[in-house]
């Protein structure tokens, strides 16, 4: 999989103007975007910015390079390949993204969901520690796209719709940058307070990010059950009757008012929901919840067939606490919740919060 992907295609002289007047680089969110602006009509190179950042750890007090090894360690599953495969990926991203600086524009393509808006904090956190004196930053995030319906990211567009949006990028101002440093060093902070104080104030120089926050807020395990929002909304689907992986997944998405989480992020969460000391989900035909090897999921993993344990109707209830029954041990950007009985936790009923002890 290469990191720096290059434009397929070129342009009619008359757009030369418009389109290609200066050397340009991108950053995007994947390689699924990436792949449509090099079959546009865009010239350029392209990083794709492989990482969910809304997973494991992103510590506090580490450079780029320092951080790259933290997150290998984490990606390295069977869906991503062994530790030294992803490691040299990141070494080559930030490589790259170094040599972006000998571009005459930088341009970022971004969408508005938590995925998204935590990469746009670490590449915008990265210039604003950087000379821009002679390159021009632009960017556009989006949220919506006309007769794209529902909307959900750029991977939706066609090249000809890619290019159309070309037009609107925005030059980043120094408030954008400066934001984005606060928010990033809030992010990887050792507490989430500073994270939930920042939400608190102004920060709609970044329009998307406030709900992104808070979405990922909801990630924090709950005050009464010990689960997370994404965990409460797999339990009530099985307990529904959705009982295939796949069908679990789809309608998953369709929950968020902003899908972010990946397939491989979902089969992880119902893994760890599974295969734990009190199960809360019980699957047949292994008794075990089974991932795949390689890229895609094999007809043995999707016809999985899940239900709810004892436990599982319990805690869906809020009779029973799964952090009480499983304990805890999880990354949510720099915080790490291992103590049982000193868990930072989400109440939804009070938007806030708590440090349950």
């Amino acid at each position: 999989m290469d990191v720096l992907i290059r434009s397929k295609t070129q342009i009619e002289p008359s757009h030369v103007d418009t389109i290609n007047k200066k050397n340009i680089f991108h950053i995007t969110n994947g390689d699924g975007a990436a792949n449509i602006i090099a079959l546009s009509t865009i010239m350029g190179d392209i990083l794709p910015w492989r990482d969910v950042l809304h997973d494991g750890p992103v510590p506090s007090g580490l450079s780029l390079a320092e951080l790259a090894k933290v997150r290998a360690r984490f990606l390295a599953a069977p869906a991503f390949g062994g530790f030294d495969k992803v490691y040299q990926q990141f070494v080559k991203r930030d490589a790259i993204l170094q040599s972006c600086l000998n571009y005459d524009e930088i341009v970022l393509w971004f969408e508005h969901d938590l995925y998204d808006q935590l990469q746009l904090l670490q590449i915008l956190d990265w210039f604003s520690k950087e000379d821009l004196s002679n390159i021009s930053l632009s960017m556009i995030c989006i949220n919506a796209f006309d007769g794209v319906n529902p909307f959900y990211g750029l991977g939706q567009l066609s090249p000809e719709q890619m290019a159309s949006l070309f037009p609107r990028r925005q030059r980043i101002t120094s408030n954008q940058l400066d934001l984005s440093k606060r928010l990033w060093k809030s992010f990887r902070s050792p507490s989430p307070t500073l994270l939930e104080a920042e939400i608190k104030n102004d920060i709609s120089s970044l329009p998307f990010m406030k709900s992104a926050l808070l979405r990922f807020l909801e990630e924090y395990p709950s005050y009464q059950e010990g689960i997370n929002r994404s965990e409460k909304q797999i339990l009530t689907m099985i307990d529904q009757g959705i009982s295939k992986p796949g069908k679990l997944f789809a309608n998953h998405q369709k929950l968020e008012e902003s899908p972010f989480l990946g397939d491989w992020g979902f089969w992880l969460k119902i893994s760890a929901l599974a295969n734990c000391k009190h199960p809360l989900i019980k699957c047949h035909p292994h008794g075990e919840f089974r991932l795949y090897n390689g890229i895609k999921p094999d007809k043995p993993f999707l016809d999985q067939q899940l239900s709810l344990s004892p436990h599982g109707h319990a805690v869906l209830a809020g009779s029973e606490d799964n952090i009480m029954l499983n304990g805890i041990d999880r990354w949510l950007g720099g915080v790490h919740l291992y103590k049982t009985n000193e868990v930072w936790r989400w109440n939804s009923t009070l938007g806030k919060l708590q440090n349950k002890k």
